[in-house]
């Protein structure tokens, strides 16, 4: 990222500097369901890649026992609890319980003892139990993983930031529908409100000191 063509002028300002990594952190998968993986209804992009690269990052924090949160966005099946967000996008209706469009890709089921949040916003904090959840383990820093990069990932990264936590955007663990849009908040994520790692990076980072 920092070869954009106007970093600069982020760099004049005194942004894109590094919060660091803490010593508790936790990561947050954000709605790697099945409708965000089929381009026929929410996927395309790099999102196909990203889970790939998720289910490694995923086995490490397991084997490291970081808390681990998944996120789902789902609907009432009469619609009775959607706001201006399935206006702007109806076809998010689809996404009830039961339909298998909203459950979480096999290759990164949960296990027991993994928080699932169902959601109707983008961002995984708001109007959940996420922030407490976090506070009560003790996290101070949250990976971030899912899609998509310019909505529902974006509005995570900047509401983990909010809560005071260290934020790490995993930059081949999160996809878009659209590669324009990933580079562009990408970018942008790691000027303001995130350090931006691969998933080697984030791995090799924690596990010398740990």
């Amino acid at each position: 990222m920092s070869g954009h063509p106007e970093a600069d002028i982020y760099h004049r300002q005194g942004m894109g500097n590094r919060a660091g990594l803490g010593k508790a952190p936790a990561l947050v998968i954000v709605d790697f369901v099945v409708g965000f993986s089929d381009p026929e209804h929410f996927g395309g992009g790099n999102i196909a890649p990203a889970i790939a690269q998720t289910v490694e990052l995923l086995a490490f924090a397991r084997r490291h026992h970081w808390p681990v949160a998944h996120t789902r966005v789902v609907y009432a099946e009469d619609g009775s609890d959607a706001g201006v967000f399935t206006l702007k996008a109806p076809s998010l209706r689809k996404l009830t319980e039961t339909s298998p469009l909203s459950q979480i890709v096999p290759e990164l089921t949960p296990l027991p003892g993994e928080l699932v949040i169902r959601k109707q916003g983008a961002s995984a904090f708001f109007d959940t139990n996420l922030a407490g959840w976090l506070a009560f383990r003790r996290v101070d820093t949250v990976a971030v993983a899912g899609c998509t990069t310019s909505g529902c990932v974006r509005a995570t990264v900047v509401d983990a930031m909010q809560h005071n936590f260290r934020t790490i955007c995993v930059t081949d663990c999160v996809g878009d529908r659209a590669i324009g849009p990933h580079e562009a908040n990408l970018f942008d994520m790691g000027q303001k409100y995130a350090d931006l790692m691969t998933r080697a990076q984030l791995e090799a980072a924690w596990t010398p000191a740990r």
